[in-house]
């Protein structure tokens, strides 16, 4: 499936969307919006996917390990947050307490023997948030695995016919935003049923600056 995204115009309107930022006291993100066409969320089957991009994207990332002993002791060296799972009993399946939990974290990793009990010890409340946690194993090395987390971008249609997900920040420089941006578009029109047909509009956009048309 060839791409119908121009590399020239996406790098035309990354620089002028760099190049025409006002500077803020925070580091923005870079966000992409998609508007679909002759698609109906109440019909048509709802697409979710996830992605790992070239680079990270947000500047900021929280990442918490519900772990077993070696996956706390491992995160207490990487100095990463961690609950073990008498902590997430005593959430005592609150759905306030596990709401505000989601909330904190941009992304968890469970090991497996966690991950078996998180329902139970949980209820739905970290799905419902879109944070469903991913699971990590004693084989796999834990920097490597947030850093994974801190590339990937989430597609997932709701009940509207337009979506946006951040696929990059500002301290990225803008051949990298390009990278990102054409992985996360092409993986987009990959989950839609009519592919690009299915692709009314394209914008770009810095947390707090203007939308600028790409498709």
């Amino acid at each position: 499936m060839s791409s119908k995204l121009s590399s020239a115009t996406l790098q035309t309107c990354v620089h002028k969307m760099m190049s025409g930022r006002v500077r803020r006291k925070f580091v923005e993100s870079v966000e992409l919006l998609v508007g679909l066409k002759n698609y109906d969320p109440s019909k048509d089957k709802r697409f979710s996917g996830v992605v790992k991009l070239p680079h990270v994207t947000k500047n900021k990332f929280r990442v918490c390990i519900l772990g077993d002993q070696v996956h706390l002791d491992e995160a207490a060296k990487l100095g990463l947050d961690s609950m073990d799972v008498e902590a997430l009993k005593n959430l005592n399946k609150n759905k306030k307490l596990v709401k505000k939990l989601a909330q904190k974290y941009n992304a968890f990793l469970a090991s497996e023997s966690v991950m078996k009990q998180i329902l139970r010890l949980l209820g739905s409340g970290l799905s419902k948030a879109g944070k469903f946690p991913t699971v990590i194993t004693h084989n796999e090395d834990m920097t490597v695995k947030v850093h994974e987390l801190h590339c990937q971008v989430k597609f997932q249609l709701k009940k509207a016919v337009c979506l946006g997900v951040a696929v990059g920040n500002v301290n990225l420089s803008e051949q990298q935003l390009v990278e990102n941006i054409e992985k996360a578009v092409n993986f987009l029109v990959s989950l839609l049923k009519k592919n690009w047909q299915n692709v009314k509009s394209l914008h770009i956009k810095t947390t707090m600056g203007a939308s600028i048309r790409i498709f």
